[in-house]
């Protein structure tokens, strides 16, 4: 087993821990829009809940920029009928004009709702240089909306990472030299609960609103970036998670077995797929 598998394997024996460090919302984020009684702190601030209406609704953003790390956030999406409702933890490079903008860079996780007994499909999306159309859709193996589970972003210098709990779900490798854009410069975390017609076939139902989101884990791995020119600082290896370069055996497994089982649209699956897409899968 080379170094950095080991470092992988020792790695998610641990996170669980890793990640349960109690810190208050406040401590890491801000609430950047939304109407003053569409955001809540419980538990003494270890808890938020987002809210949506056809009034408005919510997104926070953490207070720091970032050149690389291993970020996680804990959520329990919206019950009932939920179509058009969009549930997001994401890295970003800021809030232009994102399918516009030639320089920038994004990490997405999505939740996109769907009326009650459906499934909630999870979008993955990565953006690197302005470069889009990179969405990928699994249907959860699980009820998201009845219990929290982590959703986790590997972002370092050899490849990003998406995990859901312990189980990889998308690997990006850095294929620079191939002419692949990776995404290259300062991102900051975000949140956010909002409503989107293309997110769902089905009409929201608004009957149902207020619709919750709920957050915890507000701790954050990664190394505080906020201008290009601290992120070659950001890819030494004083920070654990730039050892990670492949997955183990198991998590290759429990990749594969995702892809195979709750694989629901894929860029790659396109009539000319993508460079990058013959390694990454």
């Amino acid at each position: 087993m080379g170094v950095s598998v080991l470092v992988l394997a020792v790695f998610l024996q641990l996170v669980g821990g890793m990640f349960a460090r109690d810190v208050h919302f406040d401590e890491n984020y801000g609430v950047v829009w939304g109407k003053p009684d569409h955001v809540e702190t419980w538990y003494r601030g270890r808890e938020l809940v987002l809210f949506l209406d056809q009034a408005s609704g919510a997104s926070f953003v953490s207070k720091q920029w970032f050149g690389s790390g291993f970020f996680h956030m804990k959520i329990k999406l919206p019950r009932g009928n939920s179509a058009g409702v969009v549930t997001t933890f994401y890295l970003t490079s800021g809030d232009g004009d994102r399918v516009n903008d030639k320089a920038h860079d994004e990490l997405d996780f999505e939740f996109l709702g769907n009326i009650k007994g459906e499934p909630i499909l999870l979008q993955t999306n990565v953006f690197a240089n302005g470069t889009a159309g990179r969405e990928q859709r699994i249907t959860l193996w699980f009820d998201p909306t009845t219990e929290y589970h982590d959703y986790k972003i590997l972002w370092n210098q050899n490849q990003i990472v998406f995990y859901v709990d312990d189980i990889p779900i998308r690997v990006f490798k850095n294929l620079t030299e191939s002419g692949v854009p990776f995404p290259s410069q300062p991102l900051q975390i975000q949140a956010s609960l909002w409503h989107a017609k293309w997110a769902s076939q089905n009409e929201t139902d608004w009957s149902y609103a207020p619709f919750k989101a709920h957050y915890q884990g507000f701790d954050i791995s990664g190394c505080p970036c906020a201008t290009k020119q601290c992120m070659n600082e950001c890819y030494g290896q004083n920070y654990w998670w730039n050892d990670i370069r492949e997955l183990n055996s198991d998590q290759r497994r429990a990749y594969e077995d995702v892809r195979r089982r709750h694989m629901h649209y894929d860029y790659c699956a396109s009539h000319t797929p993508a460079p990058e897409c013959s390694f990454n899968s």
